[in-house]
């Protein structure tokens, strides 16, 4: 019996991976090695600057960048992280913020300028509200993952060591912030930090049924060698996430997995919304939508040189249209 070719992947610990983390989906004639212990920040900077994994779950913009810049990586068409990103602009309860245009000209708060989130809302802000990202300072608190010349006309500054953003919102230093996750003062309840869209949920339904976008955060990497020396790897991999989200659906669908006591409404709430497969995998239509806006977002943030097509940053994993329901 031939070996079988060791991968190392290293991804979140979502519950649509669980089943090749626990060897109930086998990727064919692959032996993973799941990594799910890393958090996002950490898993991407290894990445990026040590090329560390096989395979791995990459921030797309990034991903986008670093092959602008020629680095020998591809992807496949695996979406392992999606989220609706209206819910994650904060102000000052105080600053006077009523409506994005009022932070023309002032300080944005944001870990760095590279996360998805912030490139998704930056690039929807502007396109729906009218808030042009070259009008506003981004401050940041952290380096880069994958390094870059911002334009002339780009404004990004450091916080000074020892400086919180979150702190420096809450105090009214700078009026806005936006954030991958929730700020910790904001968990902790301080109510000096206010979403600035409170009804976001709404927001968000409203913009999907509109653009038939569920953002997506995060691509799969593979280091262009493996791919160059077995082709077949790209799809393989891809029909083993795919197996391992159908299990996933199947568990969730049993109301005793979950401790909560609605999540059975949730589901059907989220099924009759975004379909039967929100995670959708695969460059169909909607994905294709959906890559192609974040791609136009990343070019115009600055971020990337040119517009690549998508099917020369994405393998062709013989899959097309079959990686499940779009959900629109």
């Amino acid at each position: 019996m031939a070996a079988k070719l060791k991968l190392t992947v290293a991804c979140g610990d979502y519950e649509i991976v669980r089943a090749l983390k626990e060897g109930a989906v086998e990727a064919d004639s692959l032996e993973l090695v799941m990594l799910t212990g890393m958090g996002p920040r950490e898993r991407h900077w290894r990445m990026a600057r040590r090329a560390e994994f096989d395979v791995c779950e990459a921030n797309v913009g990034a991903y986008f960048m670093e092959r602008d810049q020629g680095a020998p990586l591809t992807a496949i068409p695996v979406f392992l992280h999606r989220r609706f990103r209206h819910g994650f602009l904060f102000v000052n309860a105080a600053a006077g913020i009523r409506a994005p245009k009022d932070l023309i000209g002032k300080e944005v708060g944001g870990t760095n300028f590279q996360p998805a989130s912030n490139i998704w809302m930056r690039g929807i802000l502007e396109e729906e509200y009218g808030l042009p990202h070259r009008r506003v300072t981004w401050v940041v608190e952290r380096s880069e993952d994958v390094a870059f010349t911002p334009p002339k006309d780009l404004r990004i500054e450091m916080i000074a060591p020892g400086k919180k953003l979150d702190l420096m919102l809450a105090e009214g230093e700078i009026p806005a912030m936006l954030s991958p996750e929730l700020p910790r003062l904001f968990r902790a309840g301080d109510k000096r930090i206010v979403r600035l869209f409170p009804d976001y949920k709404e927001i968000e339904l409203a913009y999907f049924r509109r653009t038939g976008i569920f953002p997506i955060m995060h691509v799969t990497t593979i280091k262009q060698e493996i791919v160059d020396k077995f082709p077949w790897v790209p799809t393989n991999l891809t029909k083993a996430f795919e197996a391992a989200k159908a299990i996933a659906y199947h568990r969730i669908a049993n109301p005793r997995v979950v401790p909560l006591a609605w999540v059975r409404t949730a589901l059907e709430e989220q099924e009759e919304t975004l379909g039967r497969d929100p995670w959708a995998y695969g460059l169909t239509p909607a994905n294709r939508k959906n890559l192609e806006t974040v791609l136009r977002y990343t070019f115009e943030q600055g971020m990337i040189s040119k517009m690549l097509p998508l099917d020369a940053l994405f393998a062709d994993t013989d899959l097309g249209d079959a990686g499940g329901s779009d959900g629109i």
